[in-house]
């Protein structure tokens, strides 16, 4: 009978296992460092920037007003350069000629989403803003425009739902009795009840507490969205690991959002009848209904959500904080304020609601709306871009699946169309005579396809609103 032994194992130390364990963590680390430094390499052709720090790139830079860095950098390397966003190379857009150059002239080019982790996090790169170009946004896009013209603004009973939301925001404001309050609250709830209208049919009471705390939600998320631990994310996103940071509070936001909205969206589909849609909400369930089991359908009941969502926030936020500037500079500026009250007193006789008939009849209401969005820049950097295909632009190569940022702020201050940019003056939109102008290097919500959300909701809450009684609002302000 033969025997074999199982040869002996040699034990291994303590030392030599963690000598092993940092032998592999050093060289894991060196990996994932080159790897890093490589892909902060620009490609051949591509656009110069501002010298990146190792590893962690431009971030840092855009930490605070990125907008205002961003135009003195195209002083140093033009109108279009590159930065380094951790390993995401990104080109940036300045002044007018050139935005228009990309976003007009090669919409088509400029107008893809970039595959960011932070929007595959927060919506799997579905829904309608960061949707990727093609089909499924085509499909998203044509749905929402079509459901803001038929439940919104191509129903002349809208205009009235308008007005009476505004009486509701007036009276909400007497309710202070002419004591200082902040108006955030009342604005945004304001605003967001027209969107509203369009999405559920319905608007909501501004003592409602669950929707005033989604509302509080969005606000804080837009911000963090934009926030240096969201760049920081899209560079590293192995952070998501790391137990604290605000891109955790950033998700715990996003998913009581969610939560909320499917909630809202099941009450309001109750009762729906199929082919007969009364607001957005059943639109989609409909096109959702018609789709079931077409390969490659973008329509979901998760998209549902996602684009519910980005529609409240681009219908709210925009709107929102250009009313919030209104009231700031018309306290700043008494005669500007006090000119724009004898223009309502002289076209709203005997107390009468305004209409949007009256829009053509206050150009210096119309011309303060502009200015307003032209000064503060309510959306200075818009929404990040990619391009769809190679592109040539003024000389440089810009790969496909290049992240975009286009400066808005550069445009609105760019002395090559604007005199006295950094001055606040309405007249700029006023010809000789007093009569609006249109100014060509104006675009407060960007150019071209993907720029679709500034939608006449938007303007129509503006000229309707500071319309409605706004001797009433600024009375306590004189």
């Amino acid at each position: 009978m033969i025997s074999i032994k199982s040869p002996s194992l040699t034990p291994v130390s303590c030392p030599q296992a963690l000598l092993g364990v940092g032998c592999l963590a050093f060289a894991l680390l060196a990996f994932m460092l080159v790897r890093q430094l490589v892909k902060q390499r620009r490609p051949p052709g591509f656009p110069p920037g501002p010298s990146p720090i190792p590893v962690i790139g431009n971030i840092f830079s855009l930490a605070t007003e990125p907008h205002v860095f961003l135009k003195k950098q195209s002083e140093v390397h033009g109108q279009i350069f590159s930065l380094d966003l951790g390993g995401i190379l990104t080109v940036v857009l300045n002044g007018y000629d050139c935005v228009r150059e990309c976003l007009y002239h090669q919409g088509e080019v400029f107008a893809d989403r970039p595959s960011l982790p932070l929007f595959k996090k927060m919506t799997k790169m579905g829904g309608l803003l960061n949707c990727k170009y093609g089909k499924g946004w085509n499909e998203h896009r044509k749905l929402a425009c079509s459901s803001f013209r038929y439940f919104g603004s191509g129903q002349k009973l809208f205009e009235k739902k308008i007005s009476e939301e505004c009486m509701f925001f007036v009276d909400a404001i007497d309710e202070h009795k002419g004591k200082p309050f902040n108006p955030k609250h009342l604005v945004t709830n304001a605003v967001s009840n027209i969107t509203n209208l369009i999405i559920f049919g319905q608007r909501f009471t501004y003592d409602d507490r669950n929707f005033q705390h989604m509302i509080e939600i969005f606000s804080e998320n837009v911000e963090l969205a934009v926030s240096g631990w969201a760049l920081l994310y899209n560079a590293f996103p192995y952070i998501e690991y790391v137990p604290f940071g605000k891109h955790q509070k950033l998700f715990r936001n996003a998913a009581e959002v969610y939560n909320f909205l499917q909630e809202v969206i099941n009450g309001f589909s109750q009762g729906r009848v199929p082919h007969a849609p009364r607001h957005y909400v059943d639109a989609y369930l409909d096109e959702l209904e018609q789709n079931a089991g077409v390969q490659g359908s973008s329509f979901s009941y998760e998209n549902l959500i996602y684009s519910v969502g980005e529609l409240i926030i681009a219908g709210t936020e925009t709107t929102t904080n250009t009313l919030r500037w209104a009231m700031l500079y018309m306290a700043l500026y008494p005669n500007i304020q006090e000119r724009v009250h004898k223009e309502i007193d002289s076209v709203l006789s005997n107390g009468r609601a305004p209409t949007l008939e009256d829009k053509q009849r206050m150009p210096y209401i119309e011309a303060v709306l502009h200015e307003i969005l032209r000064f503060c820049n309510i959306v200075p950097l818009g929404i990040f871009r990619a391009t769809s295909q190679d592109a040539k632009v003024n000389g440089y190569t810009i790969p496909k699946g290049t992240m975009v940022i286009t400066n808005l702020y550069s445009v609105h201050f760019d002395e090559k169309y604007w005199n006295d940019p950094g001055v606040f003056s309405p007249e700029r939109f006023l010809d000789s005579s007093g009569n609006f102008v249109r100014r060509e290097a104006f675009l407060p919500f960007s150019l071209g396809k993907a720029s679709f959300l500034k939608t006449s909701i938007s303007y129509d809450w503006l000229n309707q609103v500071i319309p409605q009684r706004l001797s009433c609002l600024f009375a306590d302000l004189r």
